[in-house]
């Protein structure tokens, strides 16, 4: 029997055709929205060709994350804030979906859906279940996405007439992170350039250790954890956070593979915690015993300006470090 799948659909451009119509949402305006399924296929939300569009009334949880404080007591009253931890939001999307020609039009459209996000609640064979992507574009260009499971709200409105060739549905979306992010990264490369002799033309002197010591712009509105992919040749690597005196420090001999050579790279994930040598396999060798455990601190950039310094012993022509993070925002 034919199998029913859903179809890929390129991700809309707010100012291209088939982008849809922008429909305003609360809080941020006119905007447009698509949401991307565990399997890369994207699904626009408010293009009524498509065979549903989302309802503006009842959307909800696009706003400023909820916090839950802890508090201490104050001996002369009052209370003094200790800690504020942000916790998951649930975003509450109304979608109509109908057929244009037929019940059986529309049925296949609501089976697709919900497939589309109830799998965000299935395991994978790497025992981990992948989260949808819900994206709000504006009409400049601009993105903001939150990592998305499925909750409930696929049920229809269960009334006389629903279910032939139209129902309603009010999707509720849960986000273990609550926080937006920007859908392009910010990227900062540092590279060694090629060593100059000393007496030519005229005296002159390059470090062969710092690829530098820069300012590094975090333009959102909470603390990103950033990936780093350090390139060699290096022996040793120091990355220091100025502002705070954090640092942590990648020893490649510990892990027994001796000196990066050039060209070899590792990457370095700062949230979750993990080290991989980028040797051709599918995850890479994991490098974990390359750092310097309990001292080393996987840093943060705070919102602001972060002085940061990039160290490379060792390090030669082609040696080079790049960041890259995708700023965080309270609200789409």
């Amino acid at each position: 029997m034919p199998i029913i799948t859903a179809p890929v659909v390129a991700p809309p451009d707010p100012g291209g055709p088939g982008g849809g119509t922008p429909i305003p949402l609360p809080d941020i305006g006119e905007a447009l929205a698509y949401y991307t399924d565990p399997t890369g296929t994207v699904w626009p939300l408010s293009s009524p060709s498509a065979g549903w569009f989302t309802l503006p009334d009842g959307v909800s949880g696009l706003g400023a994350a909820a916090y839950t404080l802890t508090t201490d007591p104050q001996p002369r009253g009052g209370g003094r804030l200790r800690h504020a931890q942000p916790q998951p939001r649930t975003i509450v999307w109304p979608l109509y979906i109908y057929g244009h020609n037929s019940h059986l039009e529309f049925v296949d459209r609501w089976r697709r859906l919900a497939t589309a996000f109830t799998r965000t609640l299935r395991v994978g064979p790497d025992g981990r279940r992948t989260p949808g992507t819900l994206t709000i574009a504006r009409p400049d260009g601009s993105a903001r996405t939150v990592r998305v499971f499925y909750k409930e709200g696929f049920e229809g409105q269960g009334k006389k007439g629903s279910g032939l060739v139209s129902d309603v549905v009010a999707l509720a979306l849960w986000c273990e992170d609550p926080y937006w992010q920007d859908a392009q990264p910010v990227t900062v490369h540092r590279e060694q350039s090629e060593g100059r002799d000393f007496l030519a033309p005229y005296p002159s002197v390059s470090s062969s250790q710092v690829l530098g010591d820069t300012v590094v712009t975090n333009p959102g509105d909470a603390v990103v954890w950033p990936e780093w992919r350090i390139t060699g040749p290096a022996n040793l690597i120091t990355f220091t956070h100025e502002d705070t005196g954090e640092e942590f420090i990648l020893d490649p001999s510990a892990t027994g593979h001796g000196d990066l050579a050039a060209g070899e790279q590792v990457t370095v994930r700062t949230d979750p915690a993990q080290i991989r040598l980028q040797d051709g396999s599918p995850d890479g060798e994991n490098w974990t015993s390359a750092l310097n455990w309990p001292e080393g601190v996987l840093w943060g950039l705070a919102p602001g300006p972060n002085r940061v310094r990039f160290e490379l012993g060792g390090s030669g022509p082609g040696s080079a470090v790049d960041l890259s993070f995708y700023p965080r925002y309270e609200t789409a």
